[in-house]
């Protein structure tokens, strides 16, 4: 396993006075895709907040690139190479798909290069080119996820934090979404760290797999040794075995170290 890109340690963050994240510690080997699993309100969202400097830790640090990031500035953060994709997409509605582009690129001061990785995205998102003088507002949620995706990559991001990618999408869709997220690691040699609910589909785009629990985590292995346990198939992707009786508890599980 390569070294780490990004480094979360013993991290503690709050919503008020309730704790959201409990001591998680997690690892981003450089050039693989992470995914985080976990149900509605374990705190996945709270997680990627944390590393992009929405929300500031009250214990741990988060270190990018051997440097510590915890309470800098998201506009700091992204800087430093680490773009964000955000739950629910959040695209500019009433701009249209290129200058939505234009505007993950408003760091950059390369005008060739910035056409080009527009054309790159254009590559990976071929409806998105048939859509670039259409406002995003109007598009649908899969080309609005698709729109999201892209003006992150415009930032030239060493990591990219995806926040739900599935979330809201057809399964057609998901597949589509999920096949082009694995192309930009594999071509584009961008890390990702991605959290998800859809277990499955994370499952066999990732690498490495973290299980999320009310803001703990719980497992962590390969993704190939996680579809194998049986918590997991039971779980997260429906498979229940004959004889299972009740539902088993996370406490004796073991972490991967």
């Amino acid at each position: 396993m390569s070294e780490p890109i990004l480094r979360l340690s013993n991290i503690e963050t709050f919503y008020g006075p309730i704790m959201a994240i409990r001591g998680v510690s997690l690892e981003v080997p450089e050039g693989a895709i992470v995914t985080v699993l976990g149900a509605n309100g374990a705190g996945k969202t709270t997680i990627l907040k944390t590393i992009c400097g929405v929300m500031d830790p009250q214990k741990g640090s988060v270190v990018f690139e051997g440097r510590e990031i915890q309470k800098m500035d998201p506009d700091k953060v992204m800087r430093l190479g680490i773009g964000h994709v955000p739950e629910g997409r959040e695209t500019f509605p009433f701009l249209t798909v290129r200058e939505n582009l234009a505007m993950g690129a408003y760091i950059r001061h390369d005008a060739a290069g910035i056409a080009r990785d527009m054309e790159m995205v254009y590559g990976y998102f071929p409806r998105l080119k048939e859509r670039e003088s259409q406002p995003a507002g109007s598009m649908s949620g899969g080309e609005q996820q698709m729109l999201s995706i892209g003006r992150a990559l415009m930032s030239r991001p060493k990591l990219l934090l995806l926040d739900e990618p599935s979330l809201g999408l057809s399964p057609k869709l998901v597949k589509e979404i999920f096949e082009i997220i694995v192309r930009i690691n594999t071509e584009h040699k961008t890390t990702i760290l991605l959290v998800e609910q859809n277990a499955n589909v994370a499952l066999h785009a990732a690498h490495y797999g973290y299980v999320l629990e009310v803001g703990r985590i719980v497992m962590a292995d390969t993704c190939a040794r996680l579809l194998d346990k049986e918590d997991i198939q039971e779980f997260y992707l429906g498979m229940k075995e004959q004889g299972v009786r009740g539902k088993r508890r996370w406490k004796k599980r073991k972490t991967w170290r």
